[in-house]
C-alpha cells in the first residue's frame, strides 16, 4: 500500500484524484447546508406547506440513495455535476427534517415571551429559534459532512473517471487490492479531517458563548 501511494504520488495522480473527491464533497456539503437550512425555515414559517411536504420528505430520506445514482447518470450525464448531486441527495432530506424538528421543539415559554413583548414571527426566528438550535445545527453538520462524502463516492463508483471512488472501483475490477486499500485509507483520513474541522468550529463557538462578557 505504501509503495502504491508513493508511485502515484510521484506522478501526482493520487493528489489529483484526492482533490477531485474533496472538491465534490465540499461543494455538495455547502449546497446541503444552504438548501437544507432554507427549506427548514420555509417549513417552519409555513405550517400548511410543512403538513403537505413532510411525509414526502420522510419517504425520500428513507429511499436508498444508491438506487438514485444510475438515474442521475442518465438524467445529468457522467460529469462532476452528477457526482455533486449524488452527494447532496444523501444528506439533504435528513438535514431538512432534523432542522425542522429542532425548530419545532423550541422552548414554548420563550416563544410566549416574545409574543408578550409584541414581537413578530421574525423576532421569534432570530431571537429564539435560530440561537436555540445552533448546537443542533452544528451536530447535523458533523453528520452531513460524512454523508456527503458517502454520496460522492457512490456517484464516483458509477459514473466517474476521476476521484477516490473511481480508484477503488477500478482497483477492485482489476484485482489491484493495494490500490483499493490506498483509496480507502485516504478516504478515512479525509473523513477524519473534515470531522475535526467541524468539531473545532463547534468548540470555538461553545467557548465564545460560555466566556464572560
Amino acid at each position: 500500500v505504501a509503495a502504491c501511494f508513493l508511485d502515484m504520488a510521484a506522478d501526482g495522480s493520487i493528489f489529483m484524484h484526492t482533490g477531485v473527491t474533496v472538491l465534490e464533497t465540499i461543494a455538495s456539503f455547502l449546497i446541503v447546508v444552504v438548501c437544507g437550512l432554507g427549506a427548514a425555515l420555509i417549513l417552519w414559517s409555513l405550517p400548511g406547506v410543512s403538513a403537505v411536504l413532510e411525509p414526502y420528505l420522510v419517504v425520500l430520506n428513507s429511499l436508498p440513495k444508491s438506487a438514485l445514482a444510475p438515474l442521475l447518470i442518465v438524467w445529468l450525464g457522467a460529469n462532476m455535476r452528477t457526482i455533486i448531486t449524488a452527494g447532496v441527495s444523501v444528506a439533504i432530506f435528513g438535514m431538512i427534517l432534523n432542522l425542522y424538528t429542532g425548530f419545532q421543539q423550541t422552548d414554548p415559554e420563550k416563544i410566549k415571551l416574545i409574543r408578550t413583548l409584541q414581537g413578530n414571527r421574525r423576532d421569534e426566528l432570530f431571537k429564539v429559534v435560530l440561537p436555540g438550535t445552533i448546537p443542533l445545527f452544528i451536530s447535523i453538520l458533523k453528520v452531513n459532512i460524512g454523508l456527503c462524502l458517502v454520496g460522492v463516492i457512490i456517484g464516483e463508483f458509477i459514473g466517474s473517471r476521476m476521484g477516490l471512488g473511481y480508484l477503488i472501483i477500478y482497483g477492485s475490477q482489476t484485482f489491484q487490492l493495494n490500490l483499493v486499500i490506498t483509496g480507502i485509507v485516504i478516504l478515512c483520513i479525509i473523513a477524519l479531517l473534515l470531522y475535526l474541522a467541524l468539531a473545532l468550529a463547534e468548540r470555538r463557538y461553545l467557548r465564545r458563548i460560555r466566556s464572560p462578557r
